[in-house]
């Protein structure tokens, strides 16, 4: 079923990852997953990790790994600023591995509620979900 499209731009630190017309994004929030169809509603949304998937057609997906960031919609565009944003194939599930051990050892030392606890949950978070990502990437 064609959709109307709308412009999609995603940057990370490292730049630009993704500008083009979709007809639907599909995110996590802070408050739970959403759709984003043309002519949406003005919204300003915290995002979580999650499996960012763009529809530009309903067989053409791209999906990417997405790190925490926020979500603009106006004037019929969507901006996304996170910190992350990956090709599922291009995770590197040894890495991931590694880099979630690290996460845990420091929270585990980490004094709790402090801001350095905090940030390490965000990691474990991010990094479990990334390697659930690369996991079901490699099936499909």
């Amino acid at each position: 079923m064609a959709r109307n499209k709308f412009p999609v731009e995603i940057l990370t630190p490292e730049g630009k990852v993704f500008d083009d017309e979709v007809e639907m994004v599909s995110t996590r929030t802070s408050v739970g997953s959403i759709g984003i169809l043309a002519n949406h509603a003005p919204l300003m949304a915290m995002l979580e990790p999650t499996e960012l998937r763009l529809y530009k057609s309903d067989s053409d997906i791209v999906r990417l790994a997405q790190g925490e960031g926020y979500m603009q919609v106006v004037d019929n565009s969507a901006l996304i600023l996170v910190e992350e944003a990956l090709e599922p194939e291009k995770l590197d599930r040894s890495n991931l591995e590694s880099r979630l051990q690290q996460a845990r050892e420091g929270l585990e030392q980490a004094e709790e509620g402090s801001e350095e606890a905090r940030r390490y949950e965000r990691d474990v978070h991010r990094y479990q979900t990334f390697l659930e990502i690369a996991g079901s990437g490699s099936g499909g």
